[in-house]
């Protein structure tokens, strides 16, 4: 299928409809990273008034389970990569073997995560009034999990919207949308996915590793 089949009506050239697709991709990010940062000053704020609850609630976290998710994500991103670089190729068959591994990598992130969760919950390290965890010496921990639990979710659920566009990519790579001189849907859904691994090397040691 000819790269001029997907060229919009308001766009002169496929070039042209390439550079605007990246800019605003990249304003769409830059609104993410400021959503995430605006929880980052949050969080160091209250830290810094309350760092005897941040520093006890924080052990409640499983460091090892953190770093596996960062593993995780970071093979990801690689396979992401190469299903760009597959794209620009115009290998089908490899765009689609790496969109799918990068999929099945999502998975296992938020499967971790569920786990995660399921353990919070069940020893009541709940956010704000929620929070029930019997035995803590130290008072205020359910601070620390509401930011947990917000930065956590909000993270999570742009790794679920990021699985359905791969999805959707991996719909169109089976018809043959993508050649090597149309590939721009794959290279700005790698560009979201890359951010989104970075927003977690971020959080793994702002949550798993303060003290």
């Amino acid at each position: 299928m000819s790269q001029s089949a997907f060229l919009q009506h308001h766009f002169t050239t496929p070039e042209q409809q390439f550079e605007a697709g990246k800019i605003g991709m990249w304003l769409f990010l830059v609104t993410e990273v400021l959503l995430f940062g605006g929880l980052f000053v949050g969080f160091g704020l209250m830290q810094n008034r309350h760092p005897e609850a941040f520093k006890a609630a924080h052990h409640h976290l499983d460091r090892i389970l953190g770093l596996v998710n960062t593993l995780v994500l970071l093979a990801s991103s690689f396979t992401m990569v190469m299903a760009v670089h597959a794209a620009q190729g115009g290998r089908r068959r490899r765009l689609i073997a790496f969109l799918v591994l990068t999929l099945l990598l999502a998975g296992v992130f938020l499967g971790i995560k569920y786990f995660e969760y399921a353990h919070k919950f069940h020893e009541g390290l709940l956010p704000g009034k929620f929070y029930s965890h019997k035995g803590d010496t130290v008072p205020g921990q359910f601070m620390f999990f509401s930011f947990y639990f917000m930065m956590t979710g909000l993270h999570g659920l742009h790794i679920v919207a990021g699985m359905g566009l791969m999805v959707w990519l991996l719909w169109r790579a089976r018809k043959g949308h993508f050649t090597s001189r149309y590939y721009t849907p794959v290279d700005l859904v790698g560009l979201y996915w890359h951010v989104v691994d970075l927003i977690w090397i971020y959080l793994f040691p702002l949550l798993y590793l303060i003290g």
